[in-house]
């Protein structure tokens, strides 16, 4: 008895083993074109990012930890500027698409097929962070440690020197009093001394 006997004469369907050795033949091609198109997107955004080099040169050394700069490998590359903002390439693998994404979802910057209409976006980007960063600096200094403006100083008269207490004024004037005071008590002690021992010898 032959196979087509065993299986009621009908013609034998497609084998399991057939079959995943066809789906490993179409996941490899599908996978080789997956791999020409990431390397296509990285090709071109690595383009990109030369093209950046010049304006994050001129980013202060004080600012450049707001921005974080890198190339994304994956199966959707990416160049990110910092950490909420990148670009990627649209479905057509040509289409530049620079991102943002937000509290309320994600932002479309800028769109184009010209790579210089990113760089501008990106630029325009850089300058506004970069001014958002200097102005909430300033926001956040203390009056002391902020410019201090100058105003003219008030005239006011120097004040009086202040007055001595009473006892310290008088002072002076009471020591001199003193002073006539002993001299009177000293003279008429030798005037008193004087006449008593003067009036003995004048008796004898």
């Amino acid at each position: 008895m032959d196979d087509s006997e065993r299986h009621g004469g009908d013609t034998p369907g497609l084998s399991l083993r057939e079959a995943i050795r066809a789906a490993r033949i179409e996941a490899a091609e599908r996978s080789g074109v997956i791999v020409e198109l990431r390397d296509a997107s990285l090709a071109r955004l690595s383009m990109l990012n030369e093209m950046l080099d010049p304006i994050f040169e001129d980013v202060p050394l004080d600012h450049a930890d707001l921005f974080d700069r890198g190339l994304m490998p994956g199966e959707t590359p990416r160049l990110f500027v910092d950490m909420v903002a990148h670009v990627a390439l649209g479905r057509d693998r040509r289409t530049f698409r620079f991102l943002q994404d937000t509290r309320a979802g994600r932002r479309v910057l800028a769109e184009s097929t010209n790579p210089n209409d990113i760089v501008d976006a990106v630029t325009r980007y850089i300058a506004r962070r970069l001014i958002a960063r200097e102005q909430a600096m300033v926001s956040s200094l203390t009056p002391s440690e902020a410019e201090p403006i100058p105003h003219p100083a008030p005239h006011h008269p120097a004040p009086p020197a202040p007055e001595a207490p009473l006892g310290q004024r008088d002072a002076p004037r009471g020591r001199f009093g003193m002073f006539l005071l002993g001299l009177v008590i000293g003279a008429v002690a030798a005037i008193g001394l004087s006449a008593l021992y003067g009036l003995p010898v004048s008796l004898r």
